[in-house]
């Protein structure tokens, strides 16, 4: 069989080059456009490639698009355009080809042609999914589901407005905690320029009065002296501190505990508990409502809540349901859902229609989550000012006092 040597372009904007073998030009250009190569250049070789030497360099080469985060809206997109095409009748290859050209992500292009080869090859939707290691389980799940039952359009539907809701909700909520976060820093900025750029002057002025100063001013003057010796100390010491913590809730005991310490926290603890449930419900809801039986759901439901403490209960509610017994009694009996979340679900149990309660109880903890969020915010702002100015006020009297002190005494 020929061999082919060609020059080209990645999807991702990479140039690459190598060797392809294939029964004609022709088919040498196909076989490469499938694997994502925009072709600059071929010819056949007259010799044949040095597999080592073609493998040292692909070793070597650094494709940036493997380590770039897909963005979740592009991928709620990517699902709402795939929806269309597959609901337009265009052939699911026909249609990952399409898509292949309208998203815009450099990483999300060249997984989605991979999945296009792969499904071209004979492997389903879900399979070829499943192996580019981007999917969630709760994804490849209600696609295969949709495959299973024919119902691949009105799945990816619910994928798309499932995602798109994520994001929405993820939005509000980043939108909300901007202004705190930048009075935040703002205030440890201003504090820092004091205590280590305004400070040492004035301190230097205060030493040379040779007076005693206040504890306060004292205080303030060591502290002032320590920071600027010892940074390199204090941030080695937060860097350890973030780590020790990390570390700690990646244990099974340590995230167990940090999980029940949050949802026990005044004020926060709630905030925490609406927005797990609101994130359980609308994703079981949507998986009931794709298709999934309803054990596989509620694994899959657990991890997105992201709490070891509901996931537990949720694991029991898992049993419950194994042995063919109520998905509500569970839950009422862990305690740790709200009466109304286990009065929709009763309900939804004895009509049949858990899916759309589920739906219902998760639109309400999102506004909910929303409305919380946004009162947290307005008890945070004034509390950050009042500290900042407070702290501000505490140094400038510390410092100031001893000066006044002084004039007022040669005044006199």
């Amino acid at each position: 069989m020929p061999v082919y040597a060609y020059k080209g372009v990645t999807q991702a904007g990479r140039s690459t080059r190598g060797f392809v073998d294939a029964e004609s030009a022709r088919a040498a250009r196909g076989k490469l456009r499938r694997d994502g190569v925009i072709l600059t250049d071929l010819s056949e070789s007259q010799a044949a490639p040095d597999p080592g030497a073609e493998t040292k360099r692909r070793d070597l080469s650094f494709d940036l698009s493997r380590f770039r985060r897909i963005a979740p809206l592009d991928l709620a997109l990517a699902t709402r355009q795939l929806a269309t095409l597959v609901g337009a009748g265009v052939p699911l290859v026909q249609a990952l080809s399409a898509l292949t050209e309208q998203v815009e992500g450099a990483r999300l292009k060249g997984v989605v042609g991979q999945i296009r080869d792969r499904v071209n090859e004979g492997a389903t939707l879900a399979d070829a999914m499943a192996q580019s290691g981007v999917f969630s389980d709760l994804y490849v799940g209600m696609v295969r589901a949709g495959e299973a039952g024919g119902a691949l359009e009105q799945v990816l539907s619910r994928l798309a407005e499932y995602l798109e809701g994520q994001v929405r909700l993820r939005n509000k909520v980043s939108s909300i905690l901007i202004y705190p976060t930048v009075m935040f820093g703002f205030a440890c900025l201003v504090i820092g320029i004091l205590v280590t750029v305004v400070l040492p002057g004035i301190t230097r002025m205060l030493e040379s009065l040779h007076k005693p100063l206040p504890v306060y001013t004292r205080a303030i003057i060591e502290l002032s002296t320590f920071t600027r010796h010892w940074w390199w100390a204090l941030a080695l010491g937060l860097v350890a501190v973030v780590s020790g913590f990390r570390a700690a809730i990646r244990t099974k005991t340590g995230r167990a505990r940090f999980d029940a310490l949050k949802l026990r926290l005044p004020v926060v603890g709630r905030t925490v508990r609406l927005l797990a449930i609101s994130r359980f419900t609308r994703t079981l809801s949507t998986l009931l409502a794709g298709g999934l039986p309803i054990v596989r759901a509620l694994d899959i439901s657990k991890h997105v809540a992201n709490n070891v403490v509901l996931g537990a209960a949720i694991d029991a509610a898992r049993e419950s349901v194994t042995e063919g017994q109520s998905l509500a009694q569970p839950l009422k009996t862990s305690r740790q859902f709200p009466p109304v979340v286990i009065h929709m679900i009763e309900v939804g149990e004895r009509s049949g229609e858990i899916e759309s309660m589920l739906e219902k109880v998760a639109q309400t903890y999102e506004e909910q989550v929303e409305t919380a969020i946004t009162r947290l915010t307005a008890l945070l702002e004034p509390f950050l000012i009042l500290l900042m100015v407070g702290i501000v006020v505490f140094i400038i009297a510390a410092t100031l006092v001893p000066l006044l002190q002084l004039t007022s005494a040669i005044g006199g």
